[in-house]
């Protein structure tokens, strides 16, 4: 998954960010006023679909979302470390930026070094599915996330997540796992194949959308 990729150019942001807040005063004022405006937007659209479970069609698009979102929440707290009284402020600058390297963020940073788009597959319906990978070897640790997506007729470009699951190479040959519609308009099977030295079958979970 890139992580150690991802840890590096999380780095490299923070200390660019770093650097805007050493030199702020220099900047222009209307390059000032615009760069707030555009870290707030960029925080609160990523907030807005990390809470809703809502995002665009493209994989790609949301992970830059999830980028820039991050670099404008980055902006915002080192901005605020310039308040009075600096050590508290700066305190709770670090205090709030670490939080940033936790694998639940990097993991989905780590997706815009992915060799590849993701392919989300249509099953009818208005859904899709996506096999994310956790791991691309056959260690014990290795699966994947199988995520289903809606996408509303009126708005194609857009999507939201609707339920997730996960398999493990251990289970089932994980990374060749699919989803196929349930029984219900409101369900759908997600099916992973035995291993060839598995006996014949699939591990199959029915999951219900919401």
């Amino acid at each position: 998954m890139h992580i150690a990729l991802t840890i590096a150019a999380l780095a490299l942001l923070t200390v660019a960010m770093l650097l805007v807040r050493i030199f702020w005063m220099r900047i222009h004022p209307s390059l000032r006023f615009a760069l707030i405006c555009a870290s707030i937007a960029a925080a609160l659209i990523h907030a807005f679909f990390a809470a809703t479970k809502w995002g665009t069609s493209s994989t790609y698009v949301n992970v830059i979302i999830n980028w820039l979102g991050i670099a404008g929440y980055e902006l915002l707290v080192l901005l605020f470390s310039r308040l009075s009284p600096r050590w508290l402020t700066s305190l709770s600058a670090v205090i709030l930026l670490i939080p940033l390297f936790a694998s639940s963020i990097l993991f989905p940073l780590a997706m815009i070094f992915q060799p590849g788009a993701i392919r989300r597959v249509p099953i009818g319906n208005h859904l899709l599915y996506k096999v994310s990978p956790w791991s691309n070897d056959n260690s014990s640790n290795s699966g994947v996330d199988l995520d289903i997506f809606y996408r509303p007729a009126f708005a194609p470009f857009l999507s939201r997540k609707v339920q997730s699951q996960p398999f493990n190479t251990q289970q089932c040959n994980a990374f060749a796992a699919f989803a196929i519609p349930g029984p219900t308009p409101r369900s759908v099977i997600a099916r992973c194949p035995h291993w060839p030295n598995q006996p014949a079958g699939s591990v199959d979970r029915l999951l219900q959308l919401h």
